[in-house]
């Protein structure tokens, strides 16, 4: 028996010892209802998507070529539609999660209104969005098995049998659109006491997988503006902790935690950094630090010293009271941000970095495996980077090391439309296509995600839209670019009214009621026209 029939049976026999009571109630029904919610709880889908990760690591350990993929995300119904299209075209939701981006919530979630990404858009937003895009998932399920339902029943009532076996079969069979969500955390909003409450929201809500940065909670900066601030590895090291200690405490004994670094771009730091011995993590923390021989200079009042090789120094203290990191130490401090966050308690790694460059990612990479071999990163294909001019960079680079003659082409104008047929271009598009599959062979990458897609992407759909309706073509920009597409690509959308759950509500109305049920799905509905 599959689990859907032991669900029959089950009600069945629960409905025989009521003594008459339950008759109205039909068992397939019920069976029907709890197969369209197998989540009932937030814990429960951060428990069965940890376990996907984990799974999904695993594989990733084992081959390289096996890495998972994300889009970002900012409502609950741009994620489901993500999923919905990854199963239509795709037929699995394997290896394909959902991202959630702290930069679209501080942009498209804030009661404040659009902010940058510097936390300070509200913190329970998160959690919250967290829910509603599982809440939207969880309706996908009900909705896709609703239509095999339905499809059931018509196959039934022809007496189809080997229809009615298939469907069965595809409902036995179910794939959710439930997937794992890597959640952003940002720097903690707080201490970490604030980022362990902050943590067990979002873990309740159903998150598996949660980021969190290595900069100054009150002076966080998107990951590719300027002006960003590091924290010491213990103060890091600390709210690690508290993000484990919240999974653990909820009983997500597997739960994930994405360390992010942004020192490659960080050249300042809050505070001096604890050290009890020369080597350990506070004295290498502060061996980055640019600084000046005290023999050299006159002390002020209010200066601090260190102590460096024997020789007291004066770490350069800037107007804003920051201290600032010697140039040309990221990359040493990114290796050591990574080794650290893995020896106490990370799962996986995020570098982020200033442009798309397989070799640079690899470069640190590398010599991060030398200490953990099994490092794997969490890489941000970002929005923020200009693609076209980084690749055709690259493969203009490329085409001088193999003596090819360049001489067409303007390195100071390589974005121009002219080149986008020519060598250059296509090796630069190549470069790109194959982006995600070298840097996870080559550089470790076992997880790539766009942050930001659906802020653009509804940028331009609008824009296009726009244009057209509210000038000369009116109406038929509108039919033509949109529904018109909708109905040839098969886009469920067309039927908005389905979509949006009217003929579950017309199914349940007929369960409650029977033939008493005013159901919105008749003959004069206009969704017959999409039929």
């Amino acid at each position: 028996m599959t689990h859907f029939q032991d669900t029959v049976a089950a009600i069945e026999a629960l409905k025989g010892q009521t003594g008459g009571t339950w008759d109205a109630i039909n068992p397939e029904h019920v069976a029907r209802m709890r197969a369209q919610n197998i989540f009932t709880t937030g814990l429960q889908i951060a428990q069965y998507t940890a376990d996907i990760m984990r799974r999904d690591m695993a594989e990733y350990d084992a081959d390289a070529n096996v890495y998972t993929q994300s889009l970002g995300v900012w409502h609950g119904f741009i994620g489901q539609q993500k999923l919905i299209s990854i199963k239509k075209h795709l037929q699995s939701t394997n290896k394909r999660y959902l991202y959630l981006s702290g930069w679209m919530v501080a942009a498209l979630r804030s009661e404040f209104g659009p902010l940058p990404d510097q936390s300070m858009h509200e913190k329970t937003a998160v959690p919250a969005l967290i829910e509603e895009l599982y809440t939207f998932l969880r309706q996908a399920d009900a909705r896709e098995l609703d239509l095999l339902f339905t499809q059931l029943d018509d196959a039934r009532r022809a007496g189809d049998d080997t229809a009615t076996d298939f469907i069965q079969s595809q409902i036995d069979n179910f794939e959710t659109h439930v997937v794992p969500i890597i959640a952003d955390i940002d720097a903690g909003f707080g201490n970490p006491e604030a980022t362990y409450l902050l943590a067990k929201k979002m873990i309740e809500a159903g998150a598996c997988a949660i980021q969190i940065e290595n900069q100054v909670s009150d002076e966080k900066q998107c990951g590719h503006q300027d002006g960003k601030v590091t924290v010491p590895h213990e103060d890091f090291i600390a709210k690690i902790n508290a993000v484990r200690y919240a999974f653990l405490e909820l009983g997500i004994d597997n739960g994930i935690i994405v360390a992010r670094t942004d020192s490659l771009g960080a050249g300042l730091t809050q505070k001096l950094a604890v050290s009890h011995e020369p080597g350990d993590l506070g004295d290498q923390y502060n061996s980055f630090l640019d600084t000046e021989d005290v023999d050299d200079i006159q002390l002020s009042t209010g200066d601090v010293v260190i102590e460096r090789d024997g020789k007291l120094v004066r770490p350069k203290r800037l107007a804003s009271n920051l201290y600032q990191f010697r140039a040309g130490t990221g990359e040493d401090r990114v290796v050591l941000d990574c080794i650290t966050s893995l020896q106490h308690g990370a799962d996986l790694l995020w570098i982020e970095t200033e442009k798309p460059h397989v070799e640079q990612i690899a470069s640190m990479v590398d010599r991060i495996r030398e200490a953990v071999p099994n490092a794997k990163l969490v890489y941000n294909n970002s929005p923020s980077f200009n693609w076209t001019l980084s690749f055709r960079k690259q493969a203009y680079e490329a085409l001088v090391a193999a003596g090819e003659d360049v001489s067409d082409y303007n390195f100071d104008n390589l974005m121009s439309a002219e080149y986008d047929g020519t060598e250059l271009g296509r090796l630069a598009d190549e470069k790109i296509r194959t982006f995600q599959r070298d840097g996870s062979q080559r550089a470790g990458i076992f997880h790539h995600l766009i942050t930001l897609p659906t802020y653009h992407t509804a940028a331009l759909s609008t824009d296009n839209l726009a244009k057209g309706y509210f000038g000369d073509e009116g109406m038929l920009t509108y039919v033509r670019d949109v529904q018109r597409e909708e109905i040839r690509q098969g886009i469920a959308t067309v039927k908005h009214q389905n979509m949006a759950g009217s003929d579950i509500g017309d199914n349940h109305k007929e369960y409650f009621a029977g033939d008493a049920a005013l159901k919105a799905g008749g003959a004069e509905n206009t969704m017959n026209q999409f039929s």
